[in-house]
C-alpha cells in the first residue's frame, strides 16, 4: 500500500512538473491533488482494515458496549429528534437540501456547477453503499428497531451518503465568499448533521456502532476523492495549452 502511495506521488510530481514552473497558480490544486491522494489511501486501507474485524469478539463487544450505552439514553424526546435525523439523512432530507441549495447556488453565488457536484457525490456514496451492503453482507442488529428497514447493515448508508454529501457541503462552504461567522456556523451545522445521522442509525437500533465508522470512513473517501478529481479538472482548465 505504501509503495502504491509513493509511486502515485513520483507519477504526480514528474507529470506536473512543467506546469508549476509555468503557472504557479497551480500550486494550491497540486497542493490538494497530492494531499487527496494520500488521505484516500489512508482512507481506503482503514475501511479494509475494519470490515477484516467485523467478525472478531473484541469489535463485537466495542458495539454491544457503544450500543447498550446509546440506547440507554431513549427518551420520548429524543427518539423524536433522532428519528428527524434520520429523515435528514434519508432520499426526502436530501432533496429538500438540494433544491434550497440549488436555489441558493443560482440566485447568491451564480454557480450551478456546485450542485451537480454534490449530486454527484452523494450519487456515487449510494450507488457504492448498495454494493458494499451485498458484498459484506452482514446482518442488522437483533436488538429493537424503532424504524424499519429492509436492507443489510455494514456500511450504514445513512452514515456513508450523510458525510459523502454534508461533507462535500462542507467543503464547498470553506470555498464561498461569504461572512466568517456565517461560514463557521454553516460548518459546525453540517457536522452536526453528519453526527446526529449516525448516531441516530445506532439509537433507532438499526446499526452496529461499526457500521456507523465504516459508513463514515467510505463517505470521507468519496468527499476526497471527488475533490482531488474536480481540482484536476480545475487545474487542466487553467491551463491554456487545454
Amino acid at each position: 500500500m505504501k509503495q502504491t502511495l509513493f509511486s502515485l506521488i513520483k507519477t504526480l510530481r514528474e507529470f506536473l512538473a512543467n506546469k508549476l514552473n509555468q503557472y504557479n497558480t497551480t500550486l494550491p490544486y497540486v497542493i490538494t491533488v497530492i494531499v487527496a491522494l494520500i488521505v484516500v489511501v489512508g482512507g481506503i486501507n482503514l475501511f479494509i482494515e475494519l470490515t477484516e474485524t467485523l467478525k472478531t469478539d473484541l469489535l463485537a463487544t466495542y458495539d454491544t458496549t457503544i450500543t447498550d450505552y446509546v440506547i440507554s439514553y431513549r427518551s420520548p424526546n429524543l427518539t423524536s429528534y433522532f428519528k428527524f435525523m434520520t429523515n435528514v439523512g434519508d432520499v426526502y432530507g436530501y432533496l429538500i437540501v438540494l433544491v434550497i441549495f440549488l436555489l441558493l447556488s443560482l440566485l447568491v453565488f451564480k454557480r450551478w456547477k456546485y450542485v451537480v457536484q454534490a449530486t454527484l457525490v452523494l450519487a456515487l456514496a449510494t450507488v457504492s453503499n448498495m454494493m458494499l451492503k451485498r458484498f459484506i453482507d452482514r446482518a442488522r442488529p437483533g436488538i429493537e428497531h424503532l424504524v424499519s428497514v429492509e436492507t443489510l447493515s455494514y456500511p450504514s448508508g445513512h452514515a456513508m451518503s450523510a458525510m459523502a454529501f454534508y461533507g462535500f457541503l462542507i467543503f464547498l462552504v470553506t470555498k464561498f465568499k461569504i461572512h466568517k461567522v456565517i461560514k463557521y456556523a454553516l460548518i459546525v451545522i453540517l457536522m452536526l448533521l453528519i453526527l446526529s445521522i449516525g448516531i441516530s442509525r445506532i439509537y433507532l437500533g438499526v446499526h452496529f456502532p461499526s457500521d456507523i465508522a465504516g459508513g463514515f470512513i467510505a463517505g470521507f473517501i468519496w468527499v476526497v476523492f471527488c475533490v482531488l478529481v474536480f481540482d484536476v479538472i480545475e487545474l487542466f482548465r487553467k491551463d491554456p495549452k487545454t
